[in-house]
């Protein structure tokens, strides 16, 4: 069995391990931290979301992004220290704004593909991780954005996607809960939620089992490939013949090492753990996934006693701190939206969505004959995962396949 590297036990690299294993390659995955899922897999939105499919590279993101630069809370934050990864990553990003349609419908598509995938590891894998198929409701406080979801419906349609327009009484009936001037939504019967880190670990946990080894708390200092095979250097070395890079943000500085250009940037995302502590609360939280258009909040409902929510985007380079002024705007949201709920007790969290400039993962071959990448998947990690960790196992399989195949011709060769 040929031995593969990953690097990151996040959900894109547990689903890689997954996907590998199934080929029959001799896996190990590495991660600096102790435990699977512990940074941007940590505690997202917790949606499984081809509804939000919609790429971002649009001119109107691009001015909503200039005004919201003079609003403290505002869903998107960018600090105006320039760098040059900043400004080269923003140039790609206005450089694909005419790749948006196309885009947004390969994401749609990703993301109804990776349904089935993602059901078949937690049913082989008997995973508890407070699944609901209870779809996701987006809803709209102006004309404008309802309408503009009226377009992006029909992208979303072509990549597959049956997602259904309602009245503001039919959006009220999905969720008596939800306060607030709405206008409309939609509704997407076939989308659902979950705890990632559930996922997560209950994944890695069963991969174990099958013989997936895991070098927990090895931080990978180095990596680089030969035509013999590619070494990662932790505390020690170790050599395998092929690697995977899904190290989220992490991965641009491998791909460097590797001799690749992965242009990710750290996208700093929030989200805050309301505890339903009291009967009251459990009774008032919304019980359907939610999507804020305005806001740009989505919400998750994970059991009986938590409340997930989450949002905003910060462009400030490798910064994990949680600031009291992004958290604050996700409080207010939950006490004006659904005001039965306490809280008195929220834990916030913050974690680095790892994009590229298209919004598009990067998925398949490297440079090097033994080198691959599943990463940069941005804000749909979790939605996308099973779909392309089943590409780069085709993409690891083709291609090992064919060296090994001609390593054998020219062992015949030279034996004749």
């Amino acid at each position: 069995m040929p031995s593969i590297a990953v690097l990151g036990a996040g959900i894109t690299g547990v689903t890689t391990a997954y996907s590998l294993m199934k080929r029959g390659f001799d896996v190990t995955v590495f991660d600096r931290h102790r435990y699977a899922a512990m940074e941007t897999s940590f505690a997202n939105g917790g949606q499984l979301s081809a509804s939000n499919a919609e790429v971002w590279n649009q001119w109107s993101t691009v001015l909503k992004g200039i005004k919201w630069m003079l609003q403290g809370d505002a869903p998107l934050s960018v600090n105006p220290r320039p760098t040059w990864h900043k400004a080269s990553w923003m140039a790609e990003f206005l450089a694909n704004i005419p790749r948006y349609k196309a885009n947004t419908i390969e994401t749609a598509r990703l993301a109804v593909t990776a349904r089935a995938g993602l059901a078949e590891m937690a049913d082989v894998a008997g995973i508890d991780f407070d699944f609901t198929p209870a779809g996701i409701l987006h809803f709209y406080q102006s004309q404008k954005d309802l309408d503009h979801a009226r377009r992006v419906n029909d992208l979303l349609g072509q990549g597959g996607l049956d997602r259904r327009e309602l009245t503001v009484d039919e959006v009220f009936a999905k969720e008596p809960n939800l306060r607030g001037d709405i206008l409309g939504g939609f509704w997407t019967e076939s989308d659902s939620t979950g705890d990632i880190h559930k996922f997560t670990v209950g994944l890695a946990e069963w991969l174990q089992t099958q013989g997936v080894k895991f070098a927990l708390g090895e931080d990978v200092q180095q990596v680089s490939a030969d035509d013999d095979g590619v070494t990662v250097r932790t505390s020690t070395e170790a050599r395998f013949d092929g690697i995977v890079v899904s190290a989220g943000v992490a991965s641009r500085q491998f791909a460097k090492m590797l001799g690749d250009r992965v242009n990710i940037y750290p996208v700093k995302g929030y989200s805050i753990t309301v505890n339903l502590r009291d009967e009251a609360s459990q009774n008032g939280a919304p019980t359907v996934s939610l999507l804020d258009d305005k806001a740009k909040i989505v919400t998750s409902r994970l059991g009986r006693d938590r409340f997930r929510i989450a949002g905003t985007a910060e462009f400030n380079g490798i910064n994990r701190d949680i600031r009291a002024d992004r958290v604050k705007p996700l409080v207010d949201w939950c006490e004006s939206h659904f005001p039965k709920v306490s809280t008195e007790s929220c834990v916030p969290w913050a974690g680095l969505r790892p994009m590229m400039p298209n919004m598009m993962p990067r998925v398949g071959n490297g440079r090097h004959a033994r080198v691959f990448y599943n990463t940069g998947h941005g804000h749909l990690g979790w939605t996308l995962s099973a779909a392309t960790a089943d590409l780069l196992g085709d993409a690891v399989e083709q291609r090992m396949r064919a060296k090994n195949s001609h390593g054998i011709q020219q062992h015949t060769l030279k034996s004749a």
